[in-house]
């Protein structure tokens, strides 16, 4: 066993040591070669104290006490979409766990609740007699690490034989995120056998597949009918870098029940017909969200509050929402490039070109070099070309725009998709501020 702990190894079978599987000596070639077999000792034993035997092997200690029956189906997450995706995904888990066909792979962000519904498959399947082990990906390759010391009482061999064969193998926690090559290829070596013989796997992921290298991820991915992979969560970056969300200050201030349309003691009456048809024009998109909405003005007259207003309403809705002031996201995709990253750049790219409503905030704000201008302008060009909702506010006429990006000019120019909504009151913070 490759994690022994304090039972006394007198209770293990010399032949499985406890596993209750053995490999046979066969050659290479051969129909059952690297295939796990039961062991006779399984023959022989009752059902507590099997059941005992395969909980030492499983590795999952404290774990143990995780199963369906404890799992609340709305998840961990509080947001709607998140609570119905668990909720699947605990539908797919509890099939898997009755009848172990092909994989099962389980993605989301951290928090979604992968661990606990792998844990309870883990959990499950010993109840039926069946061996399980589950480790850590992370774990798995310091463990393989530390084999190779002379001192080590777990062999190379012995330890990477049991994970490649074991009838049931949970992986947990399988990242690429700053892994060796030597370490890459242990894990290849691992996920490739299991799935050239068609062994039970459950895996968990932190983020989209797509953050796998290739090699990995068409393995995982639902080839052929053999795997099910099962998002808990949405993608949303914001749980780790604090990105995305409208903050709920924000929602309670900024409504459109307040929504000031006569633009202050300043305002003409032109002012306050552009803030009223902008008001129109926010309410129908937060009610049937389509194409684009641009607001454009001066600082302080309003294009802000509306935005968030759209947002609220969105959210209020169950739809999902990202915020984005952009100098700020510029600055969180570059973030994404160092080693101490919490979240890839990918997993946050992806989150930007897919989210159901983004919210573009002060366009034009940010620092205008080559490597901003072109992440803008694949986000734009992605989600025009999808026609996905999307709501921009800048203080720049189209002309300045198109002095300093004509590419995203040309986008926002589209009429068939865009639709823009100048504002001219004044500001209404100098108003406040000279009251």
């Amino acid at each position: 066993m490759a994690f022994p702990d304090s039972e006394p190894a007198a209770e293990l079978c010399p032949q499985c040591n406890g596993s209750g599987w053995v490999t046979r000596r066969v050659h290479i070639g051969h129909p059952e070669f690297g295939q796990a077999v039961p062991c006779t000792c399984q023959k022989t034993q009752d059902s507590d104290s099997r059941a005992a035997a395969l909980r030492r092997y499983s590795n999952l200690g404290a774990l143990s006490r995780i199963t369906f029956v404890n799992t609340k189906l709305e998840g961990p997450l509080a947001d709607a979409p998140s609570q119905q995706l668990f909720s699947q995904g605990v539908r797919a888990a509890a099939r898997f766990a009755e009848d172990r066909q092909g994989w099962l792979v389980l993605t989301g962000p951290s928090g979604s609740g992968k661990t606990h519904l792998a844990v309870a498959i883990a959990n499950r399947c010993i109840e039926r007699g069946q061996t399980t082990f589950f480790i850590v990906a992370s774990d798995l390759l310091d463990h393989l690490r530390a084999s190779y010391s002379p001192e080590n009482p777990v062999s190379y061999d012995e330890l990477f034989e049991q994970v490649r064969n074991v009838p049931v193998l949970v992986l947990d926690d399988l990242s690429m995120a700053s892994a060796t090559p030597w370490a890459q290829e242990k894990l290849f070596q691992v996920i490739n056998h299991r799935y050239n013989n068609s062994l039970p796997t459950v895996i968990t992921v932190r983020g989209p597949l797509q953050r796998l290298d290739d090699s990995l991820r068409t393995r995982l991915e639902n080839v052929a009918g053999t795997t099910t992979v099962a998002q808990l969560g949405s993608f949303n970056s914001r749980l780790v870098l604090g990105i995305g969300e409208v903050r709920a200050e924000m929602l309670q201030r900024m409504t459109f029940d307040n929504f000031d349309t006569t633009g202050g003691a300043s305002a003409s009456l032109q002012d306050q017909e552009t803030l009223d048809r902008a008001m129109h024009a926010a309410q129908t998109f937060a009610a049937y969200p389509q194409g684009w909405l641009l607001f454009n003005g001066p600082r302080g007259c309003g294009k802000t509050h509306l935005a968030v207003a759209i947002a609220g309403e969105r959210l209020k809705q169950g739809s999902q929402v990202f915020f984005a002031f952009v100098p700020t996201l510029l600055d969180h995709l570059r973030a994404t490039f160092s080693p101490d990253s919490p979240v890839g750049y990918d997993e946050l790219f992806e989150r930007i070109n897919s989210v159901p409503l983004l919210v573009l905030d002060d366009l034009g704000a940010e620092s205008s070099t080559a490597w901003a201008e072109e992440k803008l302008y694949q986000i734009i060009v992605h989600r025009h070309e999808a026609r996905l909702p999307t709501v921009i506010t800048t203080v720049s006429t189209i002309d300045q725009l198109d002095d300093t990006n004509s590419r995203i000019a040309s986008r926002l120019v589209d009429s068939m998709v865009v639709d823009w909504q100048p504002i001219s009151a004044p500001n209404y913070r100098d108003q406040r501020r000279r009251g």
